[in-house]
């Protein structure tokens, strides 16, 4: 079989999650409520937090932060998946496939930091609640994000050259709604075993620092909590971690999940379903989590409805 270089291949096949043709217009109604509820409930998040003054502090700046990145990664996705679905054209061309991809780990990487970001505020205002001011000062929580975004920036251009690389038969087909290098390096005709290895050492690396981070934030955190006397204090201590935990278990739950399901499990399905929870599923939930559980954005959240901020 003649090998094409990828540059040399026009465009890709997305074959979606299903050909059931009223399935598909089921699928189109789901993500498109998803996709809405999800770039409403993160951009009111972000305008309730920009509008209220007594949400201007560190913890809500970098909320405000993760849910503008949600808001982005969810679009570079599920827009595309409605159009094709719609038209029936599954096409996407190989610019637009490498942006994807670009994108996709852009904002994705730069989620995974503002976790991290989340728990060491956290981990500042419970451990070191005298000194909280002066460490969280606007300066640091400003370098803390342009940090954030060059380390996820250069994420993407890994992965972006990586699969640039590779290359393919004539026909390229992939099983899922969006461009993922897992799929691609399964499909490469040419050898991928040292890029299958990069791309797990890449995620090792970009995702285990900030997990390692917010491990040892939350064990400084919950030994703290455990010395306080009053069981009030503990309960308040814990209600403010709470959502951002919840965060951090669902969004590491499923981005392990997705790489578990390509390396052990040879079905195309399982690694979609996990790629559906991971980039769609939780960027909807996240403004609810922290809507939900936590009293200052439900008061604001008010003020800002009636008018009164």
């Amino acid at each position: 079989m003649e090998l094409k270089n990828l540059t040399g291949i026009p465009e890709f096949l997305l074959l979606g999650l299903s050909e059931n043709p009223k399935l598909q217009r089921l699928l189109f109604g789901l993500f498109l409520c998803i996709y809405l509820i999800t770039v409403a409930g993160n951009l009111l998040i972000t305008l309730v937090i920009s509008s209220d003054p007594h949400l201007h502090i560190p913890m809500y700046f970098f909320l405000s932060n993760l849910s503008l990145a949600d808001t982005v990664f969810i679009s570079t996705t599920v827009p595309k998946m409605l159009v094709n679905t719609q038209t029936q054209i599954k096409s996407i061309t190989y610019v637009g496939c490498l942006t994807q991809i670009s994108f996709f780990y852009l904002f994705g990487c730069l989620d995974s930091m503002f976790l991290s970001v989340m728990a060491y505020d956290r981990f500042v205002a419970i451990c070191h609640p005298l000194h909280y001011t002066a460490i969280m000062n606007s300066r640091l929580c400003g370098l803390l994000v342009l940090i954030s975004f060059i380390i996820s920036l250069l994420e993407s251009l890994v992965h972006t050259l990586m699969v640039s690389q590779l290359t393919f038969c004539a026909d390229v087909e992939i099983p899922s709604f969006f461009c993922d290098p897992l799929h691609l390096l399964n499909l490469a005709c040419s050898d991928t075993s040292k890029s299958t290895i990069l791309v797990y050492f890449i995620s090792a690396i970009f995702g285990g620092v900030p997990v390692s981070g917010i491990l040892f934030s939350y064990t400084r955190i919950i030994s703290s909590i455990l010395r306080l006397a009053s069981s009030g204090g503990k309960s308040k201590a814990f209600s403010t971690c709470g959502s951002h935990l919840t965060v951090v278990c669902l969004f590491y739950g499923t981005g392990i999940g997705v790489y578990l399901s390509s390396s052990v499990s040879a079905s195309t399905k399982n690694g979609a379903v996990a790629s559906v929870i991971y980039a769609v599923f939780t960027p909807m939930v996240n403004p609810f989590i922290y809507s939900l559980r936590n009293k200052d954005i439900k008061r604001a959240l008010l003020r800002f409805l009636s008018g009164n901020t």
